[in-house]
């Protein structure tokens, strides 16, 4: 009912838009395309010469549509690291313009967080935490372990922080690590971690853009608390053919792109896996670890096709894996752990006339998580996992002062929040048995309008209403029914309002403000005490409420030395509800159902973001930093009282520079700082029956040593003699220059003292990552194009 209703307003606002179009109004339209590669550019903007103030951007699909009167228009269409390109026109009918852009300008060699925007974009848009990173900016700073990382780059940024060293993932602004939206090609990525999180499941090669929004999430999103990261693949070189990739220490990787048909259909395999336990496996033998072995591969593929003028189908997926083994023979232990994301989108746009833009998608995505162990003769089985199919309908109206875009989606989840079997291999009596599976629907349509009144002011008004129905097999925690597969258990509502709107105060500042509500139905609950990978994925149930959380954000935007220099100071304030978490006596039991371990509560986040980034030059980068703190209230945890949530970090700071040397070397570094991880410690510890207990201390109520680390990398370009052919370039990084022993964790130790009869507890420290150098040899080759 509620979808009928905002479609049937959706098209009511159509109408009287329709109706307050001038006559002597005509639209110009069209792609806007790399013109080497043919790939369409996200973002790029289009405004006219003598009147800023008009103008639009290209949406996800390059696709582009501008309304203006009669007459002669000068049109400039400007994209970050492109040649601007102005085209001079007399409007007296409606005009398909597709205009292709060339790499170049003095801009393209500089390190840069936001793309696709004119000079002033910061200051001249009605977005708040939003930020663009384009995949050669990402490739500008140091690598770990010879690995390129867009996540390890967005860590730099303010107000997203790390879970912990080495790790990709990531809380923004006092949020949970589930509460980010994670997409690719609009599926939803449920683990962006490989080798237990150390690398991101992104391959450098094949992504084209990325954009992050860590406030005012606009009401196309929806589904999560705290922000979204929605990264695009690459469509592939529908002009020529092309090979890249490279050779590190540690991994390899490969991407192949060519035309089909040229200029009409296109595709593009990204490879990529390490082998660095391969290389140390001559090094293992004779040990108790002879026998381990891990390695991580991922498979990015999309194809595509132009049909009409009116209609591109697009095909895209990823497959990635981790398998790691391990066998000790003293213990006589084997391990296996294998886990993985698989994603499928099928894309059809098709434009219905100049200014109405659709795009359909029908979306799969699977994680799945295994676990298989045996230690003196006792087999242990945990599985775990999400599986989505989703249907959704997005469209843009694109008219001139209103941009609208509005749309429906559908998702039926199939989640395995915990299978578990043990079982004596000498008796084959399995020990304990499983967990049921749970199924639900999420359902959602929205409308959003992005109005520019008039030079000084301009807004971004949304609304999303979700729905949300549990389905059986299911036995009620509250009222202890049983449900049959496929009866309704329990059904959530709500509504979702966001808006942003821009002040512009001077020719280089302007004032912004923004405010959203979400609602989480699906949540992810990790054991701290295990270092495994181990992400549980549960739903909302009539015991586990929905999360739901509002965000209100201030900010302030400055550019001057004629934008050369970019400043902007932003204020928040979060609000948190039906927060979940383990309670205070809970031991993993595999046994237990897991909705009975869990306990619920509340939490705000608030915070003060600085940022300061140079664009252009030799030398370019920027400086960020965050003045936050994130708190948590449970009533059976800390007795009800308030306390630090993992995620409290009170400091962040983090600087990332790049420097030009000359046409052959780039240098280029970064450092940051963070207030230390908190945790509960131990205070006294008894003996009990000859077994020993702790008493632990307030949750959350101390904290780790700070952790700093500089980074450093250089990357050497030979002179390339010929346009087409092979290209390379030298890579070299060293992650943590000064050899800084950050602390990750304590673990305690009991200590027994026979002379005083007495036992005291040892905490010892745990840490990673030393200083650690890495090579990576890169290449491309390009095919001669027929133009």
């Amino acid at each position: 009912m509620i979808i009928k209703k905002l479609l049937i307003l959706n098209c009511l606002i159509l109408c009287v838009i329709g109706l307050g179009i001038a006559q002597d109004s005509y639209t110009i339209s069209g792609y806007i395309r790399d013109a080497e590669s043919g790939e369409t550019l996200i973002g790029a903007n289009i405004f006219v010469q003598e009147n800023p103030v008009l103008g639009t951007s290209s949406n996800n699909y390059g696709y582009y549509s501008i309304q203006l009167k009669a007459g002669t228009h000068k049109l400039v269409y400007s994209y970050l690291g492109y040649e601007d390109q102005v085209i001079e026109l007399e409007l007296t009918a409606a005009q398909k313009l597709d205009v292709g852009l060339n790499l170049g300008g003095t801009v393209i060699d500089s390190v840069v967080v936001v793309t696709a925007e004119e000079a002033d974009r910061n200051i001249s848009r009605a977005e708040m935490g939003i930020i663009q990173l384009p995949m050669s900016d990402v490739k500008e700073l140091p690598a770990f372990l010879g690995e390129v990382d867009l996540l390890r780059t967005m860590q730099l940024l303010p107000g997203v922080t790390s879970v912990t060293e080495g790790s990709t993932g990531f809380f923004v602004r006092g949020g949970g690590q589930d509460q980010n939206l994670v997409l690719l090609d609009e599926a939803v990525v449920y683990n962006s971690g490989h080798l237990l999180g150390f690398f991101s499941v992104f391959n450098s090669d094949a992504i084209k853009n990325t954009t992050i929004i860590k406030g005012g999430m606009p009401a196309n999103y929806g589904g999560r608390l705290s922000s979204v990261l929605d990264i695009h693949m690459k469509e592939g070189n529908n002009k020529r053919a092309s090979i890249e990739g490279g050779l590190g220490l540690v991994s390899s990787r490969l991407t192949i792109e060519s035309p089909i048909v040229k200029e009409k259909s296109s595709f593009i395999v990204s490879g990529r896996r390490t082998y660095a336990y391969d290389l140390a496996r001559p090094f293992l033998r004779g040990s108790d670890f002879e026998g381990t072995n891990y390695y991580f591969y991922d498979l990015n593929a999309k194809i595509n096709h132009t049909f009409s003028d009116k209609d591109r189908v697009y095909l895209s997926g990823y497959f990635g894996q981790d398998e790691l083994s391990f066998q000790s023979r003293f213990r006589d232990a084997n391990v296996g752990v294998n886990y993985g994301n698989l994603t499928g989108t099928l894309r059809w746009n098709h434009l219905f006339n100049d200014r109405l833009f659709m795009n359909t998608s029908i979306i799969y995505n699977n994680y799945d998580y295994a676990f298989d162990g045996e230690e003196f003769g006792i087999e242990a089985n945990i599985n775990s996992g999400v599986e989505d199919w989703n249907f959704k309908i997005d469209f843009d109206y694109l008219a001139t002062p209103h941009d609208l875009k509005f749309g429906v989606n559908v998702i039926n989840h199939h989640l395995t929040p915990n299978i578990t079997n043990f079982e004596d291999a000498d008796t084959s009596i399995p020990i304990f048995g499983r967990s049921g599976d749970r199924y639900a629907n999420e359902y959602a349509a929205y409308l959003l309008d992005r109005i520019r009144m008039n030079p000084i002011l301009s807004l971004n008004i949304g609304l999303r209403a979700s729905a949300y129905t549990l389905f059986g097999p299911y036995e009620s925690k509250v009222t202890g029914e049983s449900f049959d597969r496929n009866e309704a258990v329990t059904t959530y509502f709500g509504i979702e309002p966001r808006a942003i709107a821009r002040l512009r105060i001077s020719e280089t500042a302007s004032l912004k403000t923004s405010i959203a509500y979400s609602n989480q139905y699906i949540h992810m609950v990790t054991n701290s005490a295990s270092s495994l990978p181990l992400e549980i994925w549960v739903p909302s149930t009539d015991l586990v409420q929905p999360q739901r959380g509002w965000q209100a954000a201030f900010g302030y935007f400055k550019n001057f030395r004629d934008n050369d220099f970019e400043f902007s100071v932003e204020t928040y304030y979060k609000e948190l509800n039906n927060q979940i978490d383990y309670a205070e006596n809970y031991v993993n039991d595999p046994t237990q159902d897991l909705e009975d371990q869990f306990v619920f509560g509340d939490g705000k986040a608030y915070g003060l973001e600085f940022f300061l980034r140079k664009r252009n030059g030799k030398l370019n980068g920027w400086l960020s930093y965050t003045l936050s703190r994130t708190e948590r209230t449970f009533d059976d945890i800390n007795d009800g009282n308030i306390f630090p949530a993992i995620q409290d970090r009170p400091h962040d700071l983090s600087i990332a520079m790049s420097y030009k040397i000359n046409p052959k070397w780039q240098i280029s570094g970064s450092f940051v700082y963070t207030s230390g991880i908190t945790f509960t410690p131990v205070e006294s510890i008894y003996l009990l029956e000859q077994s020993v207990s702790y008493q632990f201390g307030d949750r959350n109520s101390a904290r780790i040593e700070p952790y700093h680390r500089f980074d450093l990398s250089a990357r050497l370009t030979p002179k390339q003699r010929k346009e087409n052919g092979l290209r390379s370039s030298w890579t070299f990084s060293i992650y943590n220059l000064y050899d800084r022993r950050n602390l990750l964790f304590y673990y305690y130790v009991p200590q027994q003292n026979n002379e005083t009869s007495t036992t005291s507890v040892d905490a010892r420290k745990v840490s990673f990552f030393p200083i650690i150098p890495s090579i990576t040899w890169n290449f491309k080759w390009q095919g001669k194009s027929d133009e």
